[in-house]
C-alpha cells in the first residue's frame, strides 16, 4: 500500500500500471457461475457476461486495459465497450485472463474505512451511468452505451486510489467531509501532489485505452456534447451524493439543472423533473 505522496505524476502512473486491479465480490462470484456454465454447456456470450459484469467498474477497466494492450501490440484499434472487448477477446481466453482475480473485501481486509469509501465512489459512479445513458438516449445519441461506460469509468482513479493508496484516500475524503466547499482538485494536490484528473488520463494513454473514451472522459473538452453528457452525469452524481437536500447539492443543482436543460433542449424545470425521475 502507497502510505505518502510519489514525487510525480509519472512515478503514480508507473506503480499504477503494475498494480492488480481488485474487483467487486459480485463479479468474483458471477465470474465462478458464468465459468462454470461455459465448461458444462458452453453457452455463454459476449453479451451476457457484460449484462452480469458491466456495473462493476473496475472489472470493466479491467478488461479494457487487457484488450487494449493486446490491440496495441497487434497494431489494430481497441474496442470502446466491455461487450466489444470481451467479444475480440474471446470467451475463453477472457476467463483465462480473470482466473482468481482478488476481491476488494479481501483487498482491503484491513481498511474496513477505505472499502465504505471505494463502494461509495462505485454507487456514485453507477448513478453518474445511469444518467449519462438517459441522457445521451434522449440526444438520440448512437453511442449512449459508450457514453454510459465513460461515466462509470470517469473517477477510476479514485477508485484505484482507494484500493492503493487507502489512508491518503481517507485523508482527501475527511478533509472533504469536513468542509464541502473545498475543490476536490485542490484537496488532491495538497494531498498527493496531483490531480487524480491528470492521473486518469495519463493512465488511459499509458494502458491504450480506446481513444474515444479517453476523449469523452477528458473534462478539457467539456463543451463537446458528448463530454458535457458525461460531465454532468458525474457532476450531479458528485453533488447530489450526501442528499438532494444537502446544503452543498442544493448551492449547486441549479447550475448543473440549467446546464442539462441547455444539453437536452428543455426548460429548467423540465430538466429537474427528467434528472429527478432517472434518480428515483
Amino acid at each position: 500500500m502507497i502510505d505518502q505522496a510519489l514525487p510525480t505524476l509519472n512515478d503514480w502512473v508507473t506503480v499504477f500500471t503494475r498494480a492488480a486491479i481488485p474487483v467487486l465480490p459480485a463479479s468474483v462470484a458471477e465470474l465462478a457461475e458464468m465459468r462454470a456454465m461455459e465448461d458444462a454447456r458452453g453457452d455463454v456470450d459476449a453479451h451476457m457476461l457484460s449484462q452480469n459484469l458491466g456495473g462493476d467498474p473496475l472489472i470493466t477497466l479491467k478488461v479494457l486495459m487487457q484488450v487494449s494492450q493486446d490491440c496495441h501490440r497487434r497494431h489494430i484499434s481497441s474496442p470502446e465497450t466491455l461487450t466489444s472487448a470481451i467479444l475480440m477477446q474471446g470467451i475463453g481466453p477472457f476467463f483465462r485472463s480473470n482466473e482468481n482475480v482478488p476481491s476488494v473485501i479481501n483487498w482491503l481486509a484491513d481498511y474496513p474505512e477505505a472499502l465504505s469509501g471505494l463502494l461509495k465512489v462505485i454507487k456514485r459512479a453507477r448513478r453518474a451511468a445511469h444518467l449519462a445513458v438517459t441522457f445521451a438516449s434522449h440526444r438520440q445519441d448512437e453511442d449512449a452505451d459508450m457514453l454510459q461506460e465513460a461515466a462509470l469509468l470517469h473517477d477510476f482513479a479514485e477508485m484505484l486510489l482507494w484500493c492503493h493508496a487507502p489512508l491518503l484516500a481517507l485523508t482527501i475524503a475527511q478533509r472533504q467531509r469536513a468542509d464541502h466547499t473545498l475543490r476536490s482538485a485542490d484537496v488532491q494536490k495538497e494531498v498527493l501532489g496531483i490531480e487524480l484528473t491528470d492521473l486518469a488520463h495519463a493512465l488511459m494513454q499509458a494502458w491504450q485505452l480506446p481513444e474515444l473514451l479517453i476523449k469523452n472522459t477528458d473534462d478539457r473538452n467539456a463543451e463537446h456534447p458528448r463530454v458535457k453528457t458525461v460531465l454532468l452525469a458525474v457532476r450531479i452524481a458528485r453533488h447530489t451524493q450526501y442528499g438532494w437536500d444537502d446544503p452543498h447539492a442544493q448551492a449547486a443543482l441549479p447550475d448543473d439543472i440549467a446546464d442539462v436543460a441547455q444539453l437536452l433542449t428543455l426548460s429548467d424545470e423540465s430538466a429537474k423533473r427528467k434528472i429527478m425521475e432517472i434518480d428515483s
